[in-house]
């Protein structure tokens, strides 16, 4: 299914908590609870480790808690004149152990993050692997490349830096709060102040940045697109003469952007002078009030000098949790759309009593088939045919008409709605799926080449194959030449899905291809739609070594491909409307030989 006109969202960026620009719109998730429950039992077996970083937090913020006591208790100790070399000393021990645990936890925590996303990237993508083809056309690409790389990347940011963070944060304020009512709740008090009026002011300005940065991704959504369009269709452009029109709308666009960019910026920078503003206030309090507190001598140097210290330490924290939570809040609403594909019914399993499939004949039936894609909207009408082993089976008719529903079909892509589909006698259902799919080999119009060898891309069908076996496969198909004259013949690695051969070359690698797997029962989807007359004679040749004495089923729109097929099959609303050989076709006089005539332009 193509994703035309799909715009990924923006990267988000990672690192720590900071990586989220203030007031960025967070993406709320629907459910918190149940989805941090789903997650928590999903990395079951790859959490080990965790439990240590809990304690590295707890010791990591000890030492942020004790050192400012240690500080203040050095200061008493000079003030009346004591030793204080083993404060000190405590001192330097205490920033050692600061710098260690923050390592181990660092060290710890890359180690368990990783093992944590490597499972729900492998789970997630088992699960993809497992889905039908209807789930696959319901869903852009871009949108689950997006699931599969940002949102497991924005996990993966959440569990490595911001878990963390988060931990000693929680540990670093409860600790100081706790030491601070114990010493001095008159300073607790006022220091609190400092940290409620941060809290409102950081939510007043949040409120607006938030309105200005969805509004600057809408806009910048919409200039990715354009940009995108006109890029990929710049030929139309200079064809048509739009360029400065093009420049014109993108110059406007542009400028929008910038303002409300600018807007947001503005908005959102005055946070840090504002919290700054407020600390050093909630700081000059402090020094008055307790400088009047020991001048009562209700209070010493040493803790005046500690307090200060933790007015410092108590209100930075929770600004930076704000964006945590934020970060935390957009990974989780990620995870949901990871949970939604893990949640997709995969393709229906084997019967308990399936059939193997060894030594198909190739013998098809069709009775009263009825599919739709919609409930409710059939394309395919009752639709009956009798295609007997050897058989090669043309199928025509307009677009959208069912041709290629039918083969997703016979593939089991898709399942019937109504009546069944019959193989040497059983319906498709009855076997297992595995052997029915290598039953069928399938060359389609839209090619699939990978970012292999040529020799590879030919063998992706069958596993242990020679050289000889790859190369005789490519002479059947007509690709033996062209790809010796490539840079380094069948050993030339592919780029782009192959966007360095042309549209015939690339369709004559998918025969060959479905040659050397050797199928029972052969399936031609609109091979020749792309290509040049001289190419089409090439494949019209593949075609025939390839089809010759197989089941065959050829969708064409090029009749002249089509003429010496054992039976064509006009399908024209979703109904067999006619069936034949070409011969009784044409001599029936009907659609068939209409539209035969006005494309071989007989009169």
């Amino acid at each position: 299914m193509a994703d035309k006109g799909f715009t990924p969202p923006p990267a988000r960026m990672g690192g720590p908590a900071r990586g989220l620009a203030r007031g960025r719109p967070v993406e709320k998730p629907k459910d918190l609870r149940g989805t941090l429950l789903r997650l928590w039992r999903l990395t079951r077996g790859s959490r080990k480790g965790l439990g240590w970083v809990l304690l590295f937090s707890a010791l990591s913020s000890a030492a942020s808690i004790l050192s400012p006591l240690v500080i203040g208790t050095a200061v008493t100790a000079v003030d009346e004149k004591s030793p204080v070399g083993a404060i000190l000393l405590l001192l330097l021990g205490l920033y050692g152990m600061d710098w260690l645990v923050r390592f181990l936890q660092q060290f710890l925590m890359a180690h368990v993050g990783q093992r944590i996303i490597h499972h729900i990237r492998t789970a997630l993508f088992s699960v993809m692997k497992t889905l039908p083809l209807a789930f696959f056309d319901r869903h852009q690409h871009g949108e689950l490349m997006s699931r599969l790389t940002n949102d497991v990347d924005n996990i993966s940011t959440t569990i490595s830096n911001s878990l963390t963070q988060l931990l000693t944060y929680c540990f670093t304020i409860l600790g100081i709060f706790v030491i601070m009512l114990t010493r001095s709740r008159i300073l607790t008090a006022v220091s609190l102040v400092g940290v409620v009026l941060i809290f409102f002011f950081t939510r007043f300005i949040t409120r607006h940045t938030r309105k200005l940065f969805l509004q600057q991704q809408k806009i910048l959504g919409e200039l990715n697109g354009q940009v995108e369009e006109t890029v990929s269709g710049v030929g139309v452009v200079k064809a048509f003469c739009r360029e400065e029109q093009v420049i014109d709308e993108f110059e406007e666009k542009n400028a929008e952007l910038c303002r409300v960019s600018t807007r947001a910026l503005i908005w959102s920078g005055y946070l840090m002078p504002i919290t700054n503003v407020i600390n050093n206030l909630s700081y000059v309090a402090i020094s008055v009030v307790s400088g009047l507190l020991a001048v009562g001598g209700n209070l010493s140097i040493g803790m005046i000098s500690s307090f200060l210290l933790y007015t410092r330490q108590f209100s930075r924290p929770f600004v930076e949790i704000a964006n945590i939570y934020n970060n935390f809040q957009t990974a989780v609403a990620g995870a949901e759309r990871i949970f939604d594909i893990l949640g997709q019914q995969p393709e229906p399993p084997n019967r308990p009593d399936a059939l193997p499939l060894t030594a198909p004949r190739g013998d098809i039936e069709l009775r009263h088939v009825t599919f739709g894609y919609t409930p409710g909207v059939p394309i395919l009408k009752d639709v009956s045919l009798r295609i007997p082993a050897g058989t090669k089976m043309a199928i025509v008719g307009p677009t959208g008409a069912g041709k290629t529903t039918l083969i997703n079909l016979l593939t089991r892509f898709y399942d019937v709605d109504d009546g069944s589909i019959l193989l040497d006698g059983h319906d498709l259902r009855d076997y297992r799926m595995e052997d029915l799919r290598r039953t069928f080999g399938v060359v389609l119009q839209d090619t699939a080449l990978f970012a292999q060898t040529v020799a590879e891309n030919i063998a992706y069908g069958r596993e242990g194959v020679s050289r000889e076996e790859i190369e005789a496969a490519a002479r059947v198909a007509g690709a033996d030449g062209f790809i010796r004259r490539l840079a380094q013949g069948y050993d030339t690695v592919l780029t782009q899905g192959g966007a360095e051969l042309s549209q015939g070359e690339r369709q004559l690698l998918t025969i060959a291809r479905a040659v050397l797997a050797k199928p029972p029962i052969l399936i031609l989807d609109e091979a020749t739609s792309s290509v040049d007359t001289v190419t089409e004679q090439k494949i019209r040749r593949a075609m025939v070594s390839l089809t010759a004495g197989r089941t065959s089923f050829l969708i064409a729109h090029r009749l002249s491909t089509i003429r010496d097929s054992d039976q064509i099959a006009l399908i024209e609303d979703g109904r067999v409307a006619e069936l034949g050989s070409h011969q009784d076709l044409m001599a029936l006089n009907g659609k068939y030989a209409m539209l035969y005539r006005t494309q071989m332009g007989i009169s």
